[in-house]
C-alpha cells in the first residue's frame, strides 16, 4: 500500500494541509487521511473528535468547498478520512492554486496556472481574445496565401473566400467579443512575437550534441514558418542522393519529404505558444530531430499519444484553420501518416519520445552508393541559379526565386555562398546592377 494520485498520508492534522485539499479539489478528487505515518500505518490521532467537528467548517471557509470527513477506528485507534470531490471550477487557498499530480501536491505557477485555469473555464489558450490587435494588423500577404490554399484544397466555399477578411475571420471562429482570437494573431500576424514570445523556429545543423556547425532562425505568420522552414531544411539542411532514370535526373532525400513536412506542421500546430520556448529542428549526418514544446492531453500517456486515438487537438482554432488550409489532412492521425510516409518510402522507422514536449526522430536513409552520387541539394541549386545568371544576368533574388520555387531567403542563402566561393560577384547597386559568372 503506497500513496498515489488519489490518497494522501498525514501522521496528524495542520492547516497547511489545506492546500493538500485543494490540489485533490483542483485535479480528480481525493481522500486525505490523517492519523497515518508515511508507511500507511494507523498510528492513531488524539484530537480526532475535535477535527471531525471544525475541519469541514474550516474548509468551507477558507477553500469556499464541501467535504465528507469521517471518523474510523482500527486497532482502538482513532483517524480521520477527509473525502474531497472534484470540483469543475478553479479553488484556491490564500490566493495560491494546488494540483494533484501523482503523489504530489503543486502549486500552480506562470503558465501551468494559465493552462490550469483556461480549462476549468473549457477554454484553449488559442482561443483567448486579444484587445488591442485588429484586422488591420494582420498580414494582407497571409490572408492572401491562405485563401489560394483554401480554394485548392475546396474545404471552405469559393463565396466564402470571397468575403471581406473580417467576415472570414469570424467564419474561421478567430472573432470572440468583438476581439481577436491569439489563433489569428499567431497565423496572420506580421509580427506573431509581439504578442508571443518564442512563437518561432530554430533549425540548427550539429556534428555532435555539443558542435553545432551552424544554424537558423524562422519568424513570421504560421503559414510562412511552415513555407520557409520545410525550404530550409531541403535545400540547406538536408544531403540528396542523386540517381537517374535514363537522362532524367532524381534526387532521394535522406527522409521522405511528405514524413518530415507532416511532423513541422504538427510540431507548429500543437505547440504549447503559452511555453515561450522556440520549436526546435536538429540534424545530424545521420538523423533529424524535432521537439515542440507541448502538453498531452489530460491523463493520456506517450503509448496513447502514439496509438490509434481521437482528436484533441491542442490549440483548436489554430488546427481547424490548418486543416482549412489543407495543412493537416485529418485531426489525429499526424503520427500515423508520419509512419505511413516511412514505409512507403523505405526508411528507417520513426522514434517518438516525450520530455517537456514531443520529440519526433527520423533516422535518415543509407543511399545505395552502387547506383547513386552523393551530391548535396545546395550544390544543385546552386547550379541552376549560376545557370540562370549566366543567361540572364540582371535577375533579382525575387525573380530567382519564382524560377527555382525557393524563398527569396533561400535564394538570398546561396548566393551569398556563390559569393564567397569566388563564384558570382555583383557589379553595380542593387536595383539597377547585374551579376558576373566568375566559373
Amino acid at each position: 500500500m503506497s500513496e498515489h494520485q488519489h490518497e494522501e498520508w498525514k501522521a496528524s492534522w495542520r492547516d497547511e494541509y489545506l492546500k493538500w485539499i485543494c490540489g485533490f479539489a483542483n485535479a480528480e478528487g481525493g481522500v486525505l487521511v490523517i492519523g497515518r505515518d508515511d508507511e500507511g500505518a494507523v498510528i492513531g490521532l488524539h484530537d480526532a473528535r475535535r477535527l471531525l467537528e471544525e475541519l469541514p467548517n474550516k474548509v468551507r471557509d477558507l477553500l469556499g468547498i464541501m467535504v465528507d470527513v469521517n471518523l474510523r477506528t482500527d486497532a482502538g485507534l482513532d483517524y480521520l478520512e477527509i473525502a474531497v470531490p472534484a470540483y469543475p471550477n478553479p479553488i484556491s487557498y490564500r490566493g495560491e492554486y494546488y494540483y494533484r499530480s501523482g503523489s504530489t501536491n503543486q502549486a500552480l505557477k506562470g503558465a501551468a496556472l494559465d493552462r490550469f485555469l483556461l480549462r476549468k473555464q473549457g477554454r484553449h489558450w488559442d482561443g483567448v481574445p486579444v484587445p488591442g490587435f485588429g484586422v488591420a494588423d494582420l498580414s494582407a500577404t497571409a490572408l492572401a496565401g491562405f485563401r489560394k490554399r483554401a480554394a485548392r484544397g475546396q474545404r471552405i466555399s469559393a463565396a466564402l473566400l470571397a468575403e471581406p477578411d473580417a467576415v472570414l475571420l469570424d467564419k474561421l471562429r478567430l472573432f470572440e467579443q468583438g476581439y481577436l482570437k491569439r489563433a489569428a494573431v499567431l497565423l496572420f500576424g506580421d509580427d506573431p512575437e509581439r504578442l508571443v514570445t518564442g512563437a518561432s523556429v530554430k533549425i540548427g545543423y550539429f556534428r555532435t550534441d555539443s558542435d553545432l556547425l551552424y544554424h537558423d532562425e524562422i519568424h513570421g505568420d504560421l503559414f510562412s514558418q511552415v513555407d520557409r522552414t520545410l525550404d530550409l531544411l531541403l535545400t540547406k539542411y538536408l544531403r540528396a542522393g542523386i540517381s537517374y532514370a535514363g537522362v532524367q535526373r532524381l534526387e532521394t532525400f535522406p527522409v521522405p519529404e511528405a514524413a518530415l513536412r507532416e511532423a513541422l506542421i504538427n510540431a507548429i500546430a500543437h505547440k504549447d505558444y503559452a511555453s515561450g520556448i522556440p520549436i526546435q529542428i536538429s540534424v545530424y549526418d545521420n538523423k533529424l530531430m524535432i521537439w515542440n514544446p507541448g502538453q498531452l492531453p489530460l491523463h493520456w500517456t506517450l503509448d496513447q499519444l502514439t496509438a490509434k486515438h481521437a482528436s484533441v487537438p491542442y490549440n483548436p482554432d489554430i488546427a481547424n484553420v490548418f486543416f482549412r488550409a489543407s495543412l493537416l489532412e485529418s485531426w489525429g492521425r499526424g503520427i500515423d501518416l508520419i509512419r505511413q510516409a516511412c514505409m512507403a518510402y523505405g526508411s528507417p522507422e520513426p522514434r517518438f519520445r516525450w520530455d517537456n514536449g514531443l520529440w519526433v526522430e527520423l533516422p535518415f536513409m543509407v543511399v545505395d552508393e552502387g547506383r547513386t552520387t552523393q551530391e548535396t541539394t545546395q550544390e544543385t541549386t546552386q547550379e541552376q541559379i549560376l545557370a540562370l545568371l549566366q543567361a540572364e544576368p540582371a535577375l533579382t533574388r525575387k525573380a530567382l526565386s519564382e524560377r527555382i520555387g525557393l524563398s527569396t531567403d533561400g535564394i538570398k542563402y546561396h548566393l551569398d555562398k556563390l559569393k564567397k566561393a569566388g563564384a558570382i560577384r555583383r557589379k553595380g547597386s542593387t536595383k539597377s546592377g547585374h551579376w558576373e559568372v566568375l566559373k
